[in-house]
């Protein structure tokens, strides 16, 4: 088993997201929207799917949101990324940035790219 990023593919500013992870980025792991995943067997919820970014570890560990991101970032093929996931990995970064993330999150129908279909529902 590989790494495996999972991510809401009807969000037009999460596709974007991706598309710029897999242009720039370059992680080391396979990219499919949750709505082509067995959720069942890496036991995870839908709603969680819907709310947060995944990242599941080749041994079957699911990271969300800020974690999954600096997960991606680790993984990078390219020198400048995996510097940056591990700061983001900092407790006191990691809180901060979680802070932002489900902001963002939270508004993602309003970001570049975004659509209704981005909306998340209350969480």
């Amino acid at each position: 088993m590989t790494n495996t990023l999972i991510y809401d593919g009807d969000c037009g500013f999460c596709t974007r997201s991706v598309r710029f992870a897999e242009r720039r980025i370059r992680p080391d792991c396979d990219i499919t929207p949750w709505q082509g995943t067995d959720l069942a067997a890496i036991d995870v919820r839908q709603e969680r799917a819907e709310y947060e970014v995944l990242w599941v570890r080749a041994d079957g560990q699911v990271l969300g949101g800020v974690r999954a991101v600096s997960a991606l970032l680790l993984s990078s093929r390219h020198w400048f990324w995996a510097p940056l996931g591990r700061v983001l990995a900092l407790p006191p970064v990691r809180a901060v940035a979680g802070v932002v993330y489900r902001l963002i999150a939270r508004n993602r129908h309003r970001m570049p790219g975004g659509t209704a279909s981005c909306r998340v529902t209350s969480r």
